[in-house]
């Protein structure tokens, strides 16, 4: 089972960047699919951004133009660079995986953007 650990998460201003880091017990180059989410209304969490084994990406429409998402095969590590961060941004950011074996998630880790 493929095991997830969060990080890059802390206290920003509006208008700050912060970049997360998901890191995987194994390679990620074989992973179907990797996400960030995040909690939302009416949903237990919302994908943010997320990247194909293909390398294909997918932005939502609140932070298109805004996050990033990226991966470095070589570590093991998916990224989420998150620019102009917003008040409404806020919230823990969850990495998972989909694999053959199922579904893997991180521990989370905060993001809070106050001033």
């Amino acid at each position: 089972q493929v095991q997830l650990v969060e990080s890059g998460g802390g206290l920003v201003q509006p208008g700050g960047s912060l970049r997360l880091s998901c890191t995987a017990s194994g390679s990620i180059a074989n992973l179907n699919h990797v996400g960030w989410y995040r909690p939302a209304p009416g949903k237990e969490r919302e994908l943010v951004a997320g990247i194909l084994s293909s390398g294909s990406t997918y932005h939502s429409p609140s932070v298109r133009g805004r996050f990033s998402i990226s991966r470095d095969n070589a570590k093991n590590v998916v990224y989420l660079q998150m620019n102009r961060l917003k008040p409404e941004d806020t919230a823990v950011y969850y990495c998972r995986a989909d694999h053959d074996e199922g579904t893997s998630w991180g521990q989370g880790t905060q993001v809070t953007v106050s001033s």
